[in-house]
């Protein structure tokens, strides 16, 4: 498979929390399609307690979730897993700034399959993506 075909860090462990089942799913097959071996959460509490428990590499989680927000769940993460690039999920705007600046990258649900690939990519060559304007 040509390189720009592969991503770089497909032997990476991903854990994804997400509220919506159908999401987590979707995120998983696509990203296992890719080597990637994937963890999935459905709630915060659970994907705290896999970050815990299991090697993580990278963490894309839903900033919209009940019980704790994506920028709670976040801060959380960065204590369980400092090195591991986070990305959040988003289906429009609404994500603070604090929550943007705690993160590596800001995903739109209804992009996941043009973005999510090079996302991943590009923070395992230690980069950071500047959150987008919504700016007009």
């Amino acid at each position: 498979m040509p390189h720009s075909v592969c991503p770089p860090f497909s032997s990476a462990v991903v854990l994804c929390i997400d509220d919506n089942q159908d999401v987590l799913e979707c995120e998983k097959r696509f990203l296992e399609t890719f080597g990637y071996t994937v963890l999935t959460a459905s709630s915060s509490g659970k994907g705290l307690e896999l970050a815990s428990t299991q090697s993580v590499d990278v963490v894309i989680l839903d900033y919209f979730m009940p019980t704790m927000n994506g920028q709670a769940l976040t801060m959380e993460m960065r204590r369980l897993r400092p090195q591991a690039p986070i990305i959040l999920l988003t289906e429009g705007q609404g994500v603070p700034e604090p929550a943007l600046s705690l993160a590596d990258a800001l995903v739109a649900k209804d992009r996941l399959a043009s973005q999510l690939l090079p996302t991943i990519a590009f923070l395992h060559d230690g980069g950071r993506i500047p959150p987008p304007s919504y700016d007009a």
